[in-house]
């Protein structure tokens, strides 16, 4: 006798909709009770769901790139039935992308890679593989995703050979076209536009930006910070760091500073109800990590209140590290109660505002780190010094916070940087 088990998206999923990554089997094929079964994407991670049951796939009720939402039936599994003909029923079987490609390559694949070569419309025999025995890793499916669209390019252009003078034949029609005479037309040589369908991590991103800054009033304030004694004691302490396994980057120094703040101010740790604001205990700061062309991701250090500067710059290694390799698991993004945002790390001097990460009232924003002329007084008189300077901005939500916190805030993060003590742990 059989009975039928469905396949629903998790009840407790990051965000309110996720959207359908692809399925690792076909209708009639046999699967195995947690078996890898179908994976789900949202603006935060990928997130693999398990078979319920062991029986047949009978039903796949939502495809690739569709929209689901948590506790949505997405297959049926049939239990009980020997006969996988019996159970199909005539029901057509959907191909999954994989099963375009070599069976003996997209056996190897990491979660990661099989992500990048459906966004990147891209097959496991498209990209010749770097890795160990021929492995295809992430940086070789960005390399031919980039190299491709420089083909696709070029290819749209005619090749002609140079004219007399050296010059191309466009540029010399174009010259002709500019100063009257009648050779082909400047339009004629326009490179054709070309439409790259949205991830369904750059549609969640969109959605919910749109949605902070519909909701929440933004207000950014702006200091400047001088980082010379944390580089100072950066350059002291690098080194052991590395060696017990942690890298001693600025950004632990930002998080660490932030950790102090929030728990003096404890308003910018909080998320804006309609008939409350929820001051949280803990301390979890999202850091806000770039993908390249693939979006952003803001892993979530958890409970920071309780690590010294050497568990913030080891936790954050490992978060970024596989965010960047796609390993983050679903509790690795989410609960965070404040973030950072070091748009500095890729030269941006000040952005405002920063759009701040619902349910959250407050982002920090790190500028770039320059070296600048400054004046300093010590011990009352003025002198003309060279510093190492960057500008923070902390943009609000306005119906939680006003200036008086936002300030104080940031006054508490600057001062806690600019006189950082050599025994800080």
């Amino acid at each position: 006798m059989s009975s039928v088990s469905d396949v629903t998206a998790p009840a407790n999923q990051e965000g309110t909709k996720a959207t359908v990554l692809k399925w690792c089997k076909s209708v009639g094929d046999s699967v195995a009770r947690d078996e890898p079964l179908i994976e789900l994407e949202t603006d935060k991670v990928t997130v693999e769901i398990a078979s319920p049951a062991s029986g047949i796939l009978t039903d796949i009720l939502k495809q690739s790139d569709q929209e689901v939402i948590p506790g949505e039936v997405l297959g049926r599994i049939t239990v009980g039935i020997a006969d996988a003909a019996a159970a199909v029923s005539e029901r057509p079987a959907v191909a999954t992308p994989l099963e375009k490609q070599s069976p003996d390559r997209k056996i190897s694949l990491s979660p990661s890679v099989r992500r990048l070569l459906a966004e990147n419309n891209l097959t496991s025999d498209d990209v010749p593989g770097s890795g160990r025995n021929g492995r295809i890793t992430a940086q070789d499916v960005t390399r031919r995703a980039q190299t491709g669209g420089m083909d696709r390019m070029h290819a749209s252009r005619p090749h002609s050979p140079p004219t007399a003078n050296g010059s191309s034949p466009q540029i010399a029609g174009e010259a002709l076209t500019r100063s009257g005479g009648s050779e082909t037309p400047f339009e004629s040589n326009t490179i054709a536009s070309t439409r790259v369908p949205h991830t369904p991590i750059r549609r969640r991103i969109a959605e919910h930006m749109t949605k902070s800054l519909l909701e929440a009033p933004h207000v950014t304030t702006l200091f400047e910070a001088d980082l010379t004694r944390v580089l100072a004691h950066r350059a002291r302490h690098a080194a052991d760091h590395r060696a017990r396994g942690a890298r001693l980057t600025l950004t632990a120094y930002i998080i660490s500073a932030c950790v102090r703040a929030l728990r003096a101010i404890p308003e910018v740790n909080a998320t804006f109800h309609e008939d409350a604001l929820e001051l949280h205990g803990d301390v979890n700061i999202g850091i806000g990590t770039a993908l390249g062309n693939n979006g952003l991701i803001v892993p979530v250090i958890h409970r920071a209140q309780g690590l010294n500067l050497f568990g913030i710059a080891r936790r954050l290694g490992e978060l970024v590290e596989g965010a960047r390799a796609g390993k983050l698991a679903p509790g690795d993004v989410r609960g965070g109660t404040f973030t950072i945002s070091n748009h500095g790390a890729s030269g941006s001097l000040l952005a405002a505002p920063i759009i701040i990460n619902q349910p959250q009232v407050a982002i920090l924003g790190v500028g770039k780190l320059q070296r600048r002329v400054c004046v300093v007084t010590v011990d009352g008189v003025e002198s003309i010094s060279v510093r190492s300077m960057c500008y923070l901005t902390l943009s609000i939500d306005h119906r939680a916070l006003d200036a008086f916190q936002a300030n104080a805030f940031l006054s508490h993060v600057v001062e806690t940087l600019e006189t950082w003590a050599e025994d800080a742990a």
